[in-house]
């Protein structure tokens, strides 16, 4: 019997990953017979959204995936969800030259009953949520996450500058600032992805310095992206939710789908090596 995990699934299935819209104008979605991807420069995401593969053409269908992203000389992820076919194809992209990543869970929320969950949580005493809409709040971003997450935040910061000048609409990012000794700390960043039409929205990022966590600071933003998804008339928040974040996301009222795996494929890394004499 079907039940309402499987008719969720199915439902982000259909209008997150095959109908879904690309991020910025810049960007492009390409529908294949076997694979939904996005393409663009290094400002956008590259990457496989959704496939549906045979395991008898599932290794050629990889091929030409590569062979496109090469074509435009940009890195790009798989981004592989553990219901998707054929069973063994995160090894086959493994033996094509992708690394994968750390795995993530699939979460979902009702909009409305984390709203309602959550309507009592503010931001803790000397902690300002403040909307980022300037160049100087994206440097502020990248800066909170690299030291959040202790990874380069160049590419992100592209990213979010690209959304910010061509799809405001659909974009959110805010920043948690401590009032700290007279001081302006940035301690915690997050990012609300909006998708018209899906009843959708995503949360981004969530990324908090190490000596600011356990103080509600996360639990302050996922409140308050919640609260603007609720009055844009949204239905559902997802989150690809780490393992330090998806135990908060479940206590606020989420509940798990799926496990999903980012492959990355490392072209510019690769054609490189392949130059060096």
């Amino acid at each position: 019997m079907e039940t309402d995990h499987d008719k969720l699934l199915a439902l982000l299935d259909a209008r997150m990953r095959r109908g879904v819209q690309s991020e910025t104008v810049s960007a492009r979605i390409e529908h294949t017979p076997h694979v939904v991807r996005q393409s663009g420069s290094d400002k956008v995401w590259n990457g496989i959204l959704w496939s549906d593969l045979e395991s008898g053409t599932a290794d050629a269908v990889i091929a030409e995936q590569i062979r496109h992203y090469a074509g435009l000389g940009q890195d790009f992820e798989w981004t592989l969800y553990a219901h998707d076919r054929p069973a063994d194809l995160g090894g086959r992209l493994v033996a094509a030259g992708f690394t994968p990543e750390e795995s993530e869970t699939l979460l979902v929320a009702s909009v409305a009953d984390l709203v309602r969950r959550t309507s009592e949580t503010d931001a803790p005493a000397g902690i300002e949520l403040r909307e980022v809409t300037d160049e100087a709040g994206v440097a502020q971003v990248v800066a909170v996450h690299e030291q959040a997450f202790g990874t380069d935040g160049t590419r992100l910061g592209r990213r979010i500058s690209a959304q910010l000048q061509e799809s405001p609409e659909t974009f959110r990012v805010h920043l948690a600032v401590a009032h700290h000794d007279g001081r302006e700390i940035p301690v915690s960043s997050a990012r609300l992805e909006l998708y018209p039409g899906t009843g959708f929205a995503g949360l981004w990022g969530g990324g908090t310095l190490a000596e600011w966590r356990g103080r509600g600071v996360y639990r302050a933003l996922v409140s308050h992206r919640a609260r603007i998804a609720a009055e844009l008339g949204y239905e559902y928040l997802r989150v690809d939710a780490s393992d330090q974040s998806r135990p908060i996301l479940e206590r606020l009222g989420f509940a798990a789908l799926t496990t999903m795996t980012p492959y990355q494929y490392r072209y510019q890394a690769q054609a490189q090596a392949q130059s060096r004499p």
